[in-house]
């Protein structure tokens, strides 16, 4: 009697853990599948003859696959693709770097040490997140101007470099780490950039796969910025350099969807590997703000 008392719980639990998993999968899988839809359309018509581009209905799987627009993309000399492709590199892959430094360091002086005028100027920064970009594109242009950094990967890098989001998301993990370990790490000798570095900077690693994974697909996809103080053919990051797909004689959309197919694997690439990291840095997120 007292195995079967123990038994049909557990049976209703299964049997309620399935029916919540069958719920989850039918609501998901067809969000999924809507979010998937365009990206499957797009690799189809980069792997199409232009005289596939308008066939109606949308294919998902291509009639004629073929590698044309690949090889006219990368046979063109007037489309440097894989010069902006590294420029894209490079500026994202710096510009991820240095938010990470910046916000992590930021975020440990906001959420562990104690100065006067820190919650003050925290708020501040919290403020700072409601002034519309718009509004400082003009004095960010004039500044980069002045000092002669226009064209060249400074003035995309360092406008980016300072992330407000980043220090918050950060200063509230920093916030959850207990104390004791930094105030051991102290008496045992221990700097405070060798306890930021070495004790609280690998507690909040997942926080910091996360922020860098959104700063890098943000700089990543950014067009209206570059746009704005880049001019020279070869010094065009990606996003940039495929409008030019759309102007004059570039006006192909087998060409225009194999770029954009060479413009999405990055992001895709890096989520595919860091998504564990990057939900788990989201969702604990709040858990030790104050």
């Amino acid at each position: 009697m007292a195995s079967v008392a123990i038994t049909k719980p557990l049976g209703g639990m299964r049997k309620a853990l399935s029916t919540e998993t069958i719920l989850t999968w039918a609501i998901l899988l067809p969000i999924a599948i809507v979010a998937m839809a365009p990206l499957a359309h797009v690799a189809a018509m980069a792997f199409s003859p232009e005289s596939d581009q308008y066939n109606y209905p949308i294919r998902f799987f291509p009639d004629h696959p073929t590698l044309d627009n690949y090889t006219h993309i990368f046979a063109d000399a007037t489309l440097p693709v894989v010069r902006w492709f590294t420029n894209s590199v490079i500026v994202s892959t710096s510009t991820t770097a240095l938010v990470l430094l910046l916000s992590s360091l930021s975020a440990y002086a906001f959420g562990r040490l104690q100065f006067p005028g820190r919650d003050q100027i925290f708020f501040v920064l919290l403020i700072s997140l409601m002034v519309p970009i718009a509004a400082t594109i003009i004095p960010s242009f004039l500044l980069l101007r002045d000092l002669k950094l226009l064209d060249t990967y400074h003035a995309i890098i360092w406008p980016g470099a300072a992330s407000v989001g980043g220090i918050f998301l950060l200063r509230q993990h920093f916030f959850a780490i207990p104390r004791d370990l930094e105030e051991a790490a102290i008496v045992d000798g221990a700097g405070r950039f060798r306890v930021y570095w070495q004790v609280c900077l690998p507690l909040v690693r997942s926080a910091m796969v996360a922020l860098g994974i959104f700063t890098f697909l943000g700089s990543w996809n950014d067009l209206f910025w570059p746009f704005v103080v880049l001019s020279e053919r070869t010094g065009l990051t990606l996003p940039v350099g495929l409008l030019i797909l759309g102007q004059g004689s570039y006006i192909q959309r087998g060409l225009a969807f194999a770029g954009a197919f060479i413009s999405s694997m990055p992001p895709l690439i890096l989520y595919s590997i860091f998504q564990r990291q990057i939900i788990q840095g989201i969702t604990t997120a709040g858990l030790g703000g104050r």
